[in-house]
């Protein structure tokens, strides 16, 4: 089998970063386009020292000549921006895996809601899987165009969709509570950012309506077997660089029982390469997950308010944005799942 030809767009972030770091010791992949409109011309090493020796120049992004120059094309970009590219890249068949929240919801008008603005393409959105290996792997086999979760919501699906599903816990009064690592935010100059506001420092924020609000309810409510639900998110900015950790409060039905959660997780995740279910009475920890391609689960059944409480853990750039894309490019292209991916 040739080389993929593989174009990163938008590569000048902390997820083209990310994903750059994984593509370049990928033993299948030939990394042929890097592009970037701030940076274009210049090396990347000079942005990113880490990739000294590797050759790669940004380029300004130009979709015919990525379509000619890529078999894929992963599109790490604001959102809003991806469409421009998705759509002459899709017609020239190119698959696209889109990192940005573009083709993540279903509902156009959940789209506007939550981002402000009618979207784009929404031909598109009945169209794109939903990139989560673990939930939609036959389908990421077939797609043309793959949506890759948010951080949040891998971080919080992959820990209470088993449980849903098998009808353990309610799909009423779930909370979730989740942490993140500043890079989560982006590459970007931004008061809130900057060292001395963030180090020592735990603050909550967007406790209503976050964006990646809709994304959680959508596949929630699909792994529940019901139209919709309603569910209270509240992030939290930790003074880490990378990591996530939630946990989620859910309410026992009859029949939740620490011997049929670890059933359901087992059925679930047993043959998993990139989940690891810890058990009982055990908590998840963002160190073990840092740099890698995993999610680590915990749980505790409490007895005194008859919830299940469980914790989730991955790296927000790797399992929750670029390694997570590469593990869909992989299932895509008909490699191992682990390429590329510890």
């Amino acid at each position: 089998m040739s080389a993929i030809r593989v174009a990163v767009v938008g590569a000048s972030g902390y997820a083209g970063e990310e994903l750059l770091r994984l593509l370049l010791r990928h033993r299948q992949c030939k990394v042929t386009a890097v592009t970037s409109r701030k940076y274009a011309g210049q090396p990347v090493s000079e942005v990113f020292p880490r990739f000294l020796g590797s050759g790669l120049e940004f380029s300004a992004p130009d979709a015919r000549e990525l379509a000619a120059n890529c078999d894929v094309a992963f599109l790490a970009l604001p959102h809003g921006l991806a469409t421009e590219f998705a759509i002459p890249l899709l017609n020239a068949g190119v698959k696209v895996i889109d990192i940005s929240a573009d083709f993540r919801l279903k509902s156009p008008a959940k789209y506007k809601e939550y981002y402000g603005v009618d979207h784009p393409a929404p031909e598109l959105l009945g169209k794109a899987v939903y990139g989560l290996p673990e939930r939609y792997r036959d389908r990421i086999r077939q797609a043309d165009l793959i949506a890759c979760p948010g951080c949040y919501p891998t971080s919080s699906i992959l820990p209470s969709a088993p449980l849903l599903a098998a009808g353990l816990v309610s799909p009423e009064g779930i909370v979730v509570a989740s942490m993140s690592g500043v890079t989560g935010a982006g590459r970007k100059v931004d008061l809130a950012y900057i060292f001395p506001e963030c180090n020592e420092s735990v603050k909550a924020y967007k406790p209503c309506g976050h964006r990646h609000l809709p994304e959680i309810e959508q596949e929630m409510a699909v792994a529940a077997g019901v139209d919709e639900l309603a569910i209270n998110f509240v992030p939290h900015l930790v003074p880490t660089n990378r990591g996530i950790n939630s946990t989620l409060l859910l309410n026992m039905l009859p029949g939740c029982t620490a011997e049929r959660v670890a059933e359901v997780y087992q059925a679930a995740y047993g043959n998993e390469r990139f989940v690891r279910v810890l058990g009982a009475g055990r908590c998840s920890d963002t160190k073990y997950v840092t740099m890698t391609n995993c999610c680590e689960i915990g749980y505790s059944l409490d007895k005194h308010t008859n919830k299940l409480i469980v914790t989730s853990v991955i790296d927000n750039l790797t399992k929750g944005a670029s390694g997570q894309a590469l593990q869909c490019m992989n299932i895509r292209f008909g490699l191992a799942e682990t390429e590329g991916l510890l």
